[in-house]
């Protein structure tokens, strides 16, 4: 009697395993099918606003977390590793190669109703450009590695900086055109010009 008791509670024990991967397995069925009309309905938007005002989404890269070049894009940039193993990770990677794509995907994010991350240089210590601390929000990351153009005017002393460039290619750039002018920014070259100069750090001068 004793016997019998232990295969029955053995049973419901299996029983209760069965249940619970049955709900793991449906969880994240309906998760990824929800990540993938998320990626869908960005991607679709992103097309119809894009074309409106750019023909440059050719060069534009368009990354889903289901891609194989996903975790290498996602790392590419991450100067703090304490993120690399974060579980609320981007479901989109988009890296624009037109000011105008910056615009459509901020609106594509707002209309299909997800979040959104900025990555210039990858220092952010907090990993707030590629992680998020509210894990049932759903959010796209927009790396502006593509959007690093320097335009530099000795005749007014200015120069225009894309906020994907670095501070050693802003310093390079304008030790190439003079001699005599410099730069009060931070010590780090790899440092992301977008991120520094909205108080993301500060440098010797």
């Amino acid at each position: 009697m004793v016997h019998h008791s232990k295969h029955l509670k053995l049973g419901k024990k299996h029983k209760e395993m069965d249940y619970l991967a049955g709900f793991l397995i449906l969880s994240l069925s309906i998760s990824c099918a929800a990540s993938t009309l998320v990626e869908n309905s960005f991607m679709k938007c992103m097309s119809n606003r894009v074309s409106d005002y750019s023909k440059s989404t050719e060069k534009t890269v368009f990354i889903k977390s289901s891609s194989l070049l996903y975790p290498k894009m996602l790392a590419s940039l991450e100067q703090n590793p304490r993120w690399l193993n974060s579980s609320s990770k981007p479901l989109l990677i988009v890296a624009p190669s037109h000011e105008s794509e910056i615009q459509a995907a901020i609106l594509c994010s707002k209309e299909i109703g997800v979040h959104i991350r900025v990555r210039s240089g990858g220092h952010d210590y907090e990993g707030l450009s590629y992680k998020s601390y509210l894990c049932k929000t759903p959010f796209i990351m927009i790396d502006l590695i593509n959007i690093r153009s320097i335009d530099i005017n000795l005749a007014d002393e200015t120069a225009w900086v894309q906020a994907g460039a670095t501070l050693g290619e802003l310093y390079y750039k304008i030790s190439k055109a003079s001699k005599v002018h410099g730069f009060p920014a931070g010590v780090c070259p790899s440092v992301g010009v977008g991120g520094h100069f909205s108080g993301g750090g500060f440098g010797a001068m």
